[in-house]
Order: C-alpha cells, then sequence, then structure tokens
C-alpha cells in the first residue's frame, strides 16, 4: 500500500519528478512523499551522542541546525538575497545536483547564511527538523515558497522537495544514519 499511496500523492501534487518531466530517471525522491518525509524523520530520530562525523566539520547538532535554516527558506520562513556567484553558477550547479538519484558530494563549500558554529542540543534541533520536514509535506507544493534560492536561483517546488530531501540525506549520510 505504500507505493500506491506514493502515487496518489504524486498524482495530487503533480510530482512526476525531474521538474514535473516525463521519461526516464523520474519520480525522484522528494519531501512532498510521505513515506520520504517518514524516511528522513526516522533516520533523524537514529542519530545520538555516539553518532560519528564521516566527514566534514560540524557536530551532529549543529547539522541539524544547519538543514532546518534550508527547510526554513523552502517554507518560505526566511527569504535570504541571492548570492552573486549563484547568480553565475547556480543554475548549472542546480542541474547537475538534481539531474539523478546520486547523493550530493562530501565536503562541499557551505554558504555563510547556513554556517551553524555555536553549540547546538541534538533533541530539539533533531525535533526542529523534523517538525519543519512534516510542515513542508503536508504543506505541499502550495505551501513551498516562491522565493529563490540564495545560491540556485528560481526553484520550482518540486526542485525544493528534492533538494531538501537530498541536503538532508547528505548531512544523516554524514553521521551514518
Amino acid at each position: 500500500m505504500p507505493g500506491i499511496a506514493a502515487a496518489v500523492q504524486r498524482e495530487r501534487f503533480g510530482l512526476l519528478g525531474c521538474g514535473g518531466l516525463q521519461g526516464e530517471g523520474c519520480g525522484m525522491k522528494n519531501l512532498f512523499e510521505a513515506a520520504m518525509a517518514k524516511e528522513i524523520k526516522e533516520r533523524i530520530a537514529k542519530l545520538g551522542p555516539k553518532s560519528e562525523r564521516q566527514w566534514g566539520k560540524m557536530t551532529a547538532p549543529q547539522a541539524m541546525a544547519h538543514c532546518s535554516v534550508g527547510m526554513e527558506w523552502a517554507v518560505g520562513d526566511n527569504h535570504p538575497p541571492r548570492m552573486f556567484v549563484g547568480r553565475l553558477f547556480g543554475p548549472i550547479a542546480k542541474s547537475q545536483l538534481l539531474k539523478d538519484e546520486k547523493p550530493m558530494g562530501r565536503n562541499a563549500p557551505t554558504a555563510k547564511a547556513l554556517v551553524v558554529s555555536d553549540e547546538r542540543d541534538l533533541a530539539k534541533e533533531c525535533q526542529r527538523l523534523s517538525t519543519l520536514i512534516e510542515r513542508f509535506c503536508a504543506g505541499g507544493p502550495q505551501g513551498c515558497t516562491k522565493h529563490p534560492h540564495m545560491f540556485f536561483g528560481q526553484m520550482t517546488p518540486e526542485e525544493w522537495a528534492q533538494m531538501m530531501y537530498k541536503h538532508v540525506d547528505h548531512h544523516l549520510r554524514q553521521f551514518g544514519v
């Protein structure tokens, strides 16, 4: 039945993956799909004080806070101004990142607006991120921001949903969950 529910939700929201195009490689994982949101929240719940970083500099609480900032952009709570370098390279980077199911690469540069350097409480940050994911999923495309991403530029709701899945997945992989 989960496959049927996901198919119904894709039809309801018009999600065909690949930015709304049908064809090979479509149906990319995204946070509008209830099953994907549930899977991500279950992985977030597995994070603990003993979750070891596989790469990068952030601690697990900092990574969850970092992901929450991105989710706040996706739901429209915050909309930072575009970065000059993003205006030049953002569309190319976006097309490369969203062209397939391949996870995000390790040690990519982080925009200053997304850097979390202070100490955070893991349980609070996990709850905050899970709540934002629930809100994003429940709101569907209509609840997604209309503002451009600060680096990638204008994005469709489907692109936001795919990008947010990949981003959170990336940081969960960073800590082995």
